[in-house]
């Protein structure tokens, strides 16, 4: 299991938000590379990159701040938010993302997301993420009506290469992660899971560990020290 350090992007800035709310937005600095040449000092071999404006609109504005991570860190980078569309998953990869992470097409048009995994067959990464059990979209500010364990199966069976799952309720709160759904989650497809959300403490590593997840994305606990930036590089130390 290796971890992915969180370099969310608002207006510019890398921020994190309490349980996917774009009104409880805490500031980590003024310049996501800052923050992702962070995390590459502290051993990290990959980064999670989300666009949140390009989540919550569709439309990306930090496109010269994610190029400028993607170019300048050296390390493998997922990038998600707002991408709808071939030519916006053909954007990021064409800037050398190793990664492009799918969330509202996937759910919306499973016909697209076949076409998407079919061009990029190991690098497309289905983001599914929970409120009360349903699926939510666009930027989560909408459901889907469907279920974690359907939605999951229907991206299995379009040809994702991963999934990435964050219970909403959990994610800033570093409370703990919803070990139960990401168990049912891993007993429902045999593609690789990547947890997020709620993570809080070398605790929360040691008890997701076992599971199976592939990694586990951590923001908030990191910037905010909770989780010690050794922890970086101990989980990164195996990565495909």
């Amino acid at each position: 299991m290796i971890v992915l350090p969180a370099v969310d992007i608002l207006g510019g800035v890398p921020v994190q938000l309490l349980r996917g709310e774009y009104d409880k937005v805490t500031r980590y600095g003024d310049n996501p590379l800052d923050a992702s040449l962070r995390w590459k000092q502290a051993g990290a071999t990959w980064l999670h990159v989300v666009d949140l404006d390009g989540a919550r609109t569709g439309e990306s504005t930090n496109g010269g701040a994610i190029q400028a991570i993607i170019k300048e860190s050296g390390l493998r980078v997922q990038v998600g938010g707002g991408l709808r569309t071939l030519r916006d998953v053909q954007r990021v990869l064409g800037w050398g993302a190793a990664r492009a992470v799918i969330g509202t097409t996937a759910a919306r048009d499973p016909e697209l997301l076949r076409e998407i995994c079919a061009a990029y067959p190991d690098q497309i990464v289905v983001s599914l993420d929970t409120r009360g059990g349903e699926v939510a979209v666009a930027g989560w500010t909408e459901g889907s009506g469907k279920t974690l364990l359907d939605a999951a199966r229907e991206a299995e069976a379009a040809g994702a290469a991963r999934i990435l799952f964050t219970a909403i309720e959990t994610d800033g709160g570093m409370a703990g992660p919803d070990i139960n759904a990401i168990e049912a989650l891993l007993r429902a497809v045999t593609i690789p899971v990547i947890a997020s959300g709620g993570v809080g403490s070398v605790e929360h590593l040691a008890a997701l560990e076992p599971t199976g997840v592939e990694a586990v994305v951590v923001g908030t606990a990191l910037y905010e020290g909770r989780v010690p930036t050794a922890a970086v590089a101990q989980y990164s130390k195996q990565s495909d």
